[in-house]
């Protein structure tokens, strides 16, 4: 599909207002550019093997956004350019250009992929984009294939290496795993490729599911598409040697909890963010084994001492607490 870019040239000090500006007119989404300098905390979290060189500050800043070919342009510019003129009266919006063009769906939804280059995640295990080549590999590495399409999840973030980590630490050779959020299925396929017997996998995002089958699929393994029973709760059959995925909500929805299986798994690993982790905390022991372990992580270190407590109350004991930046995973039975 062909979409409509336009382009407004603004100032970094007005960007606030023109973004909120145009979502009241209807624009749902944006992409801003602008020559701010990166923090030392934000290059150590780009992981690209080269720094863009970015030229001197000069307070300048693109907003780009995409409209579908039936809008109306003319007018959209013309209550654009009418809203930038009550906006000046407030702050400096620069000259207020605004460009047109037409651009494709994989011009502005793929470009993210260029900086998405292989990755060790440490000594053994490896993430390499699917459309990427790798060029060094030990013997003995472990590389996981991912392409997370639109789905959350390059194994890049903070948030992900500890969940890793920790399934490396602490999962043992045929455990049943439950991957909670499991976005684009990168800890339920790491699971597997550390020597987990089985996997079920669970997002609310539909569009996680499919991603999560096609990258099982790219790495050798199998994965299944939960099909329907005639009440039409999910069918999990926790056959060997498969991850079994599905959509849907197990903190607020108890059948669905019944259908991904009681007192089953070994591990259960959630790589989401602390405020839907504390909730969680109050159903997930219904999934788990006597003595199972729950590998939590997306938690900022502000909220660790809030999911502490939740796990504390629901009657979990703290087994380890591992840290990188300013992320936490907590690893609890």
């Amino acid at each position: 599909m062909k979409w409509i870019k336009m382009q407004l040239a603004t100032t970094t000090e007005a960007v606030d207002l023109v973004s909120s500006m145009l979502d009241d007119l209807g624009v749902e989404g944006i992409e801003i550019s602008d020559f701010v300098p990166l923090s030392e905390e934000d290059k150590q979290k780009m992981f690209i093997d080269i720094l863009p060189e970015l030229p001197e500050d000069d307070g300048s800043a693109l907003v780009s956004f995409y409209v579908d070919p039936e809008t109306d342009v003319e007018e959209l510019k013309a209550n654009i350019s009418v809203e930038l003129s009550d906006l000046r009266q407030f702050v400096d919006v620069g000259s207020g250009e605004l460009t047109v063009s037409e651009t494709e769906d994989k011009d502005w939804i793929n470009n993210w992929k260029e900086f998405f280059k292989p990755f060790r995640v440490d000594d053994t295990i490896v993430i390499k984009p699917t459309w990427e080549e790798l060029t060094e590999k030990k013997d003995g590495d472990l590389v996981v294939e991912i392409d997370p399409g639109t789905a959350f999840g390059t194994g890049a973030h903070e948030t992900t290496k500890l969940c890793i980590w920790n399934l490396k630490k602490y999962l043992k050779k045929g455990d049943i795993v439950f991957d909670v959020g499991c976005g684009s299925g990168i800890l339920s396929i790491i699971s597997m490729m550390l020597g987990a017997d089985y996997t079920a996998a669970v997002d609310i995002d539909p569009i996680a599911v499919g991603v999560t089958a096609e990258n099982a699929e790219v790495n050798h393994l199998t994965a299944t598409l939960c099909e329907k029973g005639a009440d039409g709760l999910p069918v999990f059959t926790g056959k060997s040697g498969i991850i079994e995925v599905t959509d849907g909500n197990v903190i607020g929805d108890e059948a669905l909890r019944k259908a991904v299986g009681l007192e089953k798994f070994d591990v259960v690993v959630a790589n989401i963010l602390a405020d839907v982790i504390i909730p969680l905390s109050g159903v997930v022991r219904e999934f788990m084994k006597p003595g199972a372990l729950f590998i939590s992580s997306g938690i900022i270190n502000m909220k660790q001492e809030a999911v502490e407590e939740a796990l504390r109350v629901n009657g979990f004991e703290i087994v380890e607490i591992v840290t990188q930046g300013d992320w936490v995973s907590i690893v609890a039975k």
